[in-house]
Order: structure tokens, then sequence, then C-alpha cells
């Protein structure tokens, strides 16, 4: 899985997911949690690029927002595709998640 990493004080921008799946989803949240400094404790992932979203790719996330809580941050989905978008609603994850569309 190939992601762009930034951090921008402390935020960790994630960008290029293409799919968050069972085939990439524990690669995913080690990728991110390496890249995690020490004064970071956001993290925004942009969804604008992710076609397919699937419970593992859930659990990851939500890995990911457990993380972020223990460093007193939050966890952004940036600009969610309809279809993950969709799946975020269904499980009700958008109440845990903050959405930002731009």
């Amino acid at each position: 899985m190939k992601i762009k990493v930034q951090i921008l004080g402390d935020t960790l921008n994630i960008e290029g997911v293409k799919e968050l799946s069972a085939a990439n989803a524990n690669s995913f949240r080690d990728q991110v949690r390496g890249a995690l400094a020490e004064r970071s404790k956001n993290i925004d992932v942009d969804l604008s690029q992710t076609l397919f979203l699937d419970s593992c790719g859930l659990g990851a996330l939500i890995s990911l927002h457990k993380t972020a809580c223990t460093r007193n941050g939050t966890v952004r989905l940036l600009n969610p595709t309809p279809p993950v978008e969709q799946i975020l609603e269904l499980t009700r994850l958008h109440r845990v998640f903050e959405i930002v569309k731009k």
C-alpha cells in the first residue's frame, strides 16, 4: 500500500488511500502508527480517493481513533466518497469520527 504521509504541526495527514480492506488494513494501521511523531496527536485521513472500505478497514480506523484519543487528539475523515460515507453512516461511525467535506 502506497500512501502519502505528512506531518503538519500536531497533525498527521494521510493521503492516497484507494482501498481500505482486509488485504491492507493492518499494513495501513502500522504505517500510520509508525509515522506518528511524539508531538502528533491528531490524524487526518483523506478518503477522497477511497473506493472501497470493509469491516477490517473500519477496524483500522477505529484503532487509530483509540491511539489519537490516548494523546488527547482526534481522527478526522476528509472528503469521503459516497460509498465510504454510506458505510460510515450505516455503521454509525459518522458519530465517532469527525467527517470533513471541503
